[in-house]
C-alpha cells in the first residue's frame, strides 16, 4: 500500500484519486474548497464536477495543502496549469524528500513556456518528475469503462514503478521515456479539439473536422519534434489518442468552448458559464510563442490564437483556413 496524495478536486483529479483508492492505496485528495472535501468525506460525492458517481468510501479529502504534502509518498497534480507552480512552491516545505511527483495537467505555463515536468523540476528539484497522459476522458473511467494511459518519464525504473501503481483493471497504463512528445501532445490537442468544437457550432462537416484533425495532428507532431520530442510518441496514445478523443467528445470542455465560439457566443461568457478550466485557452498563447521561436507556420494554431484574443469571430477563421492558407504537400508541417 502506497500513501498518495492527489492535489485538485476537479473531475480528473477526483476520478485518479477514485482509481487509486480502488488499487488498495491510501488516497488523500486536496480541495481548495473547504465544502468540496467535506462533500467527499461526508457524502463521497463531488458533484460539481462528477454528479452521479459515487465515489470510494475510503477516499479522503482535505483542504489543509500541508496536511496533504505530508501524506504523500507519491505526489499527483491536478491543479490547472496557471496555479500549478504556485501550488508546487506551497507544498514544498511539507514534502518528504524524493518522492516522485506525476502531473496530470494538460498545458503550458503562459509566462515561461515550460512544460508541467519541467515546472515540477524546478520547484522541487531533487523529486523525479512525470507526466501521466492520453486519452483519458474522466466520466467515461469512472463509469469503468476500458482506457489506456501513459506514464511519462525518462527514468523507466520510476516509470514502471508508478505503471504499477496505477495500473487497475480495465485502466490500462503504458510507459514512454518521451516527455516532451507526451506532454506537448497534451497540451496542443486541446487547442486543436476548440478548433474541431468551432467547426461543429458553424455545421461545416464531418469532413472539415476530420482535416482539421489530421492537420492539427501534423501540427502538435512538428512542434514536439522541433522541441526535441520523437514523432513515434505522437502516433500513440499521448499524441493522436488523445487528440481524437478531446476532438470528438462531448465531455471535452476544449470542444465545447470551441462548439460555443461556432455558435456566435463570446469567450468570457461560455467560461463563465462553465465554472472550469479549459487549458486549450490559456496553452494557445503559448503555443504561438513556440511555433515564432522555432519558426513554424502553425496556421491552425495561429487562427485559434486570433479567434480567443477576439481578432477575429469564429466563422471568420474557418473562412480565413480554407480560402487563404495555401495547401501544400501533405509532408509540410503548414
Amino acid at each position: 500500500m502506497v500513501r498518495i496524495t492527489v492535489l485538485g478536486a476537479g473531475s480528473w483529479g477526483t476520478t485518479v484519486a477514485s482509481v487509486l483508492t480502488r488499487r488498495d492505496h491510501e488516497s488523500l485528495i486536496w480541495a481548495r474548497n473547504p465544502a468540496t472535501a467535506d462533500e467527499i468525506n461526508a457524502k463521497h460525492t463531488n458533484e460539481r464536477y462528477l454528479a452521479g458517481f459515487p465515489l470510494p468510501d475510503r477516499l479522503r479529502a482535505t483542504a489543509d495543502l500541508a496536511e496533504a504534502a505530508a501524506h504523500a509518498e507519491l505526489l499527483v497534480v491536478g491543479v490547472p496549469t496557471g496555479a500549478f507552480r504556485t501550488t508546487l512552491e506551497l507544498v514544498r516545505p511539507d514534502l518528504h524528500p524524493w518522492i516522485p511527483v506525476v502531473s496530470l495537467s494538460k498545458g503550458l505555463e503562459r509566462d515561461s513556456l515550460s512544460r508541467m515536468t519541467e515546472v515540477i523540476k524546478e520547484v522541487l528539484p531533487g523529486h523525479p518528475a512525470a507526466a501521466l497522459t492520453g486519452p483519458n476522458l474522466a466520466k467515461e473511467i469512472m463509469a469503468g469503462m476500458a482506457a489506456a494511459t501513459v506514464i511519462a518519464t525518462e527514468d523507466l525504473t520510476v516509470a514502471t514503478e508508478i505503471q504499477r501503481v496505477f495500473r487497475r483493471g480495465l485502466l490500462r497504463v503504458y510507459t514512454n521515456h518521451d516527455v516532451i512528445g507526451c506532454e506537448v501532445g497534451g497540451a496542443l490537442k486541446n487547442v486543436v479539439a476548440i478548433a474541431t468544437g468551432i467547426a461543429q457550432g458553424l455545421g461545416v462537416g464531418d469532413n472539415t473536422r476530420a482535416g482539421v484533425i489530421s492537420r492539427g495532428l501534423a501540427e502538435l507532431t512538428t512542434l514536439a519534434v522541433a522541441m526535441g520530442g520523437e514523432p513515434t510518441t505522437l502516433a500513440g496514445l499521448a499524441g493522436m489518442g488523445d487528440l481524437v478523443a478531446t476532438c470528438i467528445s462531448p465531455h471535452s470542455r476544449n470542444r465545447h468552448v470551441g462548439e460555443q465560439l461556432g455558435r456566435g457566443r463570446g469567450l468570457d461568457d461560455i467560461l463563465a458559464e462553465m465554472g472550469q478550466v479549459a487549458e486549450g485557452v490559456k496553452t494557445v498563447h503559448a503555443a504561438v510563442r513556440l511555433a515564432d521561436r522555432h519558426g513554424l507556420a502553425m496556421p491552425i494554431t495561429r487562427t485559434i490564437h486570433r479567434v480567443v484574443t477576439g481578432e477575429i469571430t469564429a466563422a471568420r477563421a474557418y473562412d480565413g483556413l480554407l480560402r487563404t492558407h495555401p495547401a501544400g504537400h501533405e509532408s509540410d508541417p503548414g
